[in-house]
């Protein structure tokens, strides 16, 4: 599987060549072009009207702002653009709203990708009469 994000020389971040200056000063078309086949479709199908609105409060957020309050999103299938880095979201697994700050090795990816919906599960020992077998557990 190949990187498709690096660091420069210096440290800087760089995204398929582009830096996140130069991703965040592109068109949201341009930033498609660069994005993996699964978001760019998203994308070029046309964003539904959830997915504007939310595109819409992230362009008019601060990253101050979404520290203290993030950005309360059910859209798990809404792609990380490069405008998104620096802000915080809370997004939905099923039970809760978890929080998600964006990096920028994230773009390219949706934001359900980062909050895990299902949780390992970790079985304690069966009690006292629980089963058959767990009468000949000695007691102490």
């Amino acid at each position: 599987m190949s990187t498709e994000y690096r660091t420069g020389r210096e440290g800087e971040f760089t995204y398929r060549g582009h830096t996140l200056d130069e991703l965040q000063a592109m068109e949201l078309d341009e930033v498609a072009e660069l994005l993996p086949a699964r978001q760019r479709r998203t994308i070029t199908r046309g964003l539904s009207a959830e997915h504007q609105k939310l595109l819409a409060k992230a362009r008019d957020s601060t990253e101050e702002e979404t520290a203290d309050n993030p950005l309360r999103t059910h859209l798990r299938d809404m792609p990380v653009l490069p405008e998104f880095v620096g802000l915080t979201f809370a997004v939905y697994t099923g039970q809760s709203f978890e929080r998600v700050e964006v990096k920028p090795e994230m773009i390219g990816h949706y934001l359900g990708e980062f909050q895990l919906t299902r949780s390992s599960v970790e079985h304690g020992q069966a009690g006292i009469g629980a089963t058959r077998s767990s009468k000949f557990v000695p007691l102490k």
